[in-house]
């Protein structure tokens, strides 16, 4: 009797609150090392958030130290009403759509060329790709100097080779930054940020259901019905990624608005119209409360980029 009673309560199973204890010290065991992580990014991310929106609440300019003191929303009416700021959401609205869809043009033209085979396709790839790699600071001091400068840039040298070549001793040498600002900086932008719609493209074209393709070129499809029938719309969700990474990043710019223009000439964007109103007026508040708009409309925009991803990789998952 002794041993089936024994037997039995070996047989027994266990009560749902020690199986339901055992689970939760299982999930905190894989949990427990990811919390460091989880504690640095909060600390380094979510903190600093959160005081710069609590002083976007404030009446905070360092110039008026007596002054300081609770604001409600009147900083952020200030940002929405001001005149720089308007000017600053424009141009910041203008750079990002021409950077974006110039990038986008030149990524998908560049991409069908490196989707066909010839000798070299990788090297070709991976020097197409170097411009992306390439520091932002260090790509702007490239086309400040190197290329747009009036006296030694690459862009005039240019000029008095090809007038030279007419037998022209008056070469134009016009000042790039100074004739066009804006276009300045967004060819330095576009430069950098094709490369980043090519890979995406790219990525896309090969993608392709190449059987489809070669049945329509079969049945005498010419190669630009299949572009604007069957590529285009393939392509369309990687362009709409495209897009909306790139206007992630361009619509946060600073470094080519920095480093080319001073923000002079019309061409400060939201981001350096935020770092004028912090070190150059010292109004903490306001600036704040500019950087907060910043980081809502980016919000947005990556809500519909992370829409975009989920629905390629459902897509993908379907096939």
């Amino acid at each position: 009797m002794t041993l089936a009673a024994e037997k039995i309560d070996q047989e027994r199973p266990e009560p749902r609150s020690a199986s339901a204890g055992a689970r939760r010290t299982a999930n905190w065991g894989r949990r427990a090392p990811l919390l460091p992580a989880l504690i640095f990014m909060i600390v380094v991310t979510q903190l600093p958030f959160v005081v710069t929106l609590v002083i976007s609440f404030m009446n905070w300019n360092a110039y008026y130290p007596d002054e300081i003191g609770f604001a409600g929303f009147d900083n952020f009416a200030r940002v929405l009403t001001d005149v720089n700021m308007r000017e600053a959401v424009w141009t910041t609205v203008l750079l990002t759509a021409s950077v974006v869809l110039i990038s986008l043009l030149l990524g998908l033209g560049i991409a069908l060329l490196l989707d066909r085979k010839f000798l070299g396709r990788g090297a070709v790839r991976t020097m197409m790709i170097a411009p992306f790699l390439v520091v932002p600071v260090a790509a702007a001091l490239l086309w400040k100097h190197a290329l747009y400068n009036p006296e030694y840039g690459l862009f005039n040298g240019a000029l008095t080779w090809l007038w030279g070549l007419f037998g022209s001793n008056n070469p134009p040498q016009p000042d790039w930054i100074s004739n066009g600002p804006l276009w300045s900086i967004i060819f330095a932008l576009v430069w950098q940020w094709t490369p980043f719609m090519m890979l995406i493209l790219l990525a896309g074209l090969q993608g392709r259901p190449l059987d489809v393709i070669e049945a329509a070129r079969i049945d005498g499809a010419t190669t630009w019905q299949i572009f604007t029938h069957m590529t285009l719309p393939h392509l369309r969700q990687y362009l709409e990624l495209g897009g909306l990474l790139g206007s992630i990043y361009v619509v946060q710019n600073f470094d080519a608005v920095f480093t080319i223009t001073s923000g002079g000439l019309g061409t400060a964007n939201l981001p350096y119209a935020i770092y004028q109103t912090f070190y150059n007026a010292h109004d903490y508040g306001r600036a704040s409360a500019a950087a907060v708009v910043v980081v809502i409309a980016t919000i947005i925009i990556a809500t519909f980029a992370l829409r975009t991803v989920s629905t390629l990789f459902r897509q993908e998952a379907g096939r």
